[in-house]
């Protein structure tokens, strides 16, 4: 007979690395059905199936894995915008867009959560990961773009970019929150808007 039994837990056969995400996983949908204080690590660690103490090991305290699951959710992956293919600008914004609404619906409550941390009220660490965040993301978009700026106006081009990104957070929560707005129009609204930020306010800032 086989040592392993379906009778045992199930996290018992998993690698830590699929372990880890697993945690991970239910940490970042309970963080977005409750409050912060509202859920413990116990809550944390019955949902993903494991021990307590594993928690601790792989993220520390819960405020560290909470930080973990916010710097998560406000960053788009490296290979995510890999989509993006060559071809007009109209047409990149569009699939990069389209990509960034469909991760947004993947991540749901904890998106909402990501966009509005009140977990842990006004804490200059959770500002700093969110504000890295953007910085990793809008150089991402940039990049999939395929748009090209001077070292001299490389942080002004970041900034705008950031600074549109406020405008993809209060779109999504018009959106998954409040119902007033759909996908496809939060589609037209940010896609277009990109465009004209690149074509119309790039070149306005970049030839001061």
């Amino acid at each position: 007979m086989s040592p392993m039994t379906d009778s045992q837990p199930r996290w018992r056969r998993l690698e830590p690395d699929a372990r880890r995400e697993q945690i991970f996983t239910c940490a970042a949908r309970l963080f977005g059905e409750r409050p912060y204080a509202e859920v413990s690590t116990s809550d944390i660690a019955a949902a993903a199936g494991v021990a307590r103490g594993l928690i601790n090991h792989y993220f520390g305290t819960k405020r560290e894995l909470y930080l973990a699951v916010l710097r998560r959710a406000m960053t788009i992956p490296t290979t995510a915008l890999d989509i993006v293919t060559d071809g007009p600008l109209e047409e990149k914004a569009r699939v990069a867009v389209d990509l960034f609404l469909t991760l947004v619906t993947k991540q749901g409550k904890t998106w909402l959560v990501a966009t509005a941390p009140e977990g842990l009220g006004s804490d200059p660490e959770v500002e700093a990961i969110l504000v890295e965040a953007e910085r990793r993301s809008a150089a991402r978009v940039l990049d999939a773009l395929g748009v090209k700026v001077d070292a001299a106006h490389a942080e002004a081009c970041n900034a705008l970019i950031r600074a549109y990104g406020g405008m993809v957070k209060a779109a999504g929560r018009e959106w998954l929150l409040r119902g007033e707005l759909d996908r496809d129009q939060v589609h037209t609204l940010l896609s277009r808007s990109l465009v004209t930020l690149i074509e119309d306010v790039f070149p306005a800032v970049t030839d001061r």
